[in-house]
């Protein structure tokens, strides 16, 4: 375990079939937790934690949430057991005071967004996760300026890892032959990463929306907002990459990206 700056991530998770396979992205998730430095704890932020509020995670054993339908029971069957930290979640709240961040001590977990992509990096899971919800209440600045204040905790040896698709459009997937990616997916996934190290006022991937594709793209914000969570504890100076991209039936982005 090192306390140098740890790395900040956002993973495409794509479908929950993601755990039981192996393929080009899970592939790269692996390499990444081979690969970086071992974190002491992780705060993930999912796409499928949005309330009307800022929470985290408080308990000593969060709880494995299968939150899905209509897929093999062999998924339902796993279990991510790692251990919380309430004392990460109380460190959460003061850090990101004066927003109000409620202590959640029974009612979530660890729900697929985040295991999902964590049991293949961290397989053993024997590191300490907290888990933020998303605001849905809140505009696109306010989740990266809530990235800019978790930025701080990368120095202390917590890896975040954010976990979304800057591209959802569920009900436009292809299901048949042709599963080319939609010219307004393909360019709104080419505008996020020509956009990823822009420094300087009104970020373009904050006012993401200006882009015609953005609505296709996201027609709801919430598995694109994670991605602001890692754009805001970006220093200015950190390296910047792309462990993996691809655009999957046509409209989900499996786009991640990593800071540090």
């Amino acid at each position: 375990m090192t306390t140098s700056r740890m790395p900040a991530l956002f993973l495409g998770h794509g479908s929950p079939m993601n755990v039981l396979e192996e393929n080009r992205y899970t592939q790269a998730w692996r390499a990444l937790g081979e690969q970086l430095p071992r974190p002491r704890a992780i705060v993930a932020i999912s796409a499928h934690w949005c309330l009307q509020m800022t929470a985290v995670t408080a308990m000593a054993q969060p709880k494995t949430i299968h939150d899905f339908g209509g897929f093999p029971q062999a998924l339902f069957d796993i279990q991510y057991p790692a251990p919380g930290s309430p004392e990460l979640a109380a460190e959460l709240q003061r850090l990101l005071a004066p927003v109000k961040v409620i202590a959640d001590s029974s009612e979530w977990g660890l729900d697929h967004g985040s295991w999902g992509v964590l049991i293949k990096m961290y397989p053993q899971a024997d590191i300490p996760v907290v888990q933020l919800s998303i605001d849905g209440t809140q505009p696109a600045e306010y989740h990266y300026q809530l990235g800019r204040k978790l930025s701080a905790l990368r120095d202390q040896g917590v890896m975040l890892v954010a976990s979304g698709n800057v591209v959802h459009n569920l009900r436009m997937l292809k299901w048949q032959q042709d599963i080319s990616p939609y010219p307004w997916a393909e360019s709104f996934n080419q505008y996020v990463r020509d956009h990823l190290d822009y420094q300087g006022e009104h970020h373009p991937l904050v006012n993401y929306h200006q882009h015609e594709g953005a609505m296709l793209s996201n027609p709801t914000p919430e598995h694109y907002l994670p991605l602001l969570y890692i754009l805001g504890s970006w220093d200015g100076n950190e390296a910047m990459s792309i462990p993996v991209d691809g655009i999957e039936m046509g409209a989900l982005s499996m786009l991640s990206v990593q800071v540090g």
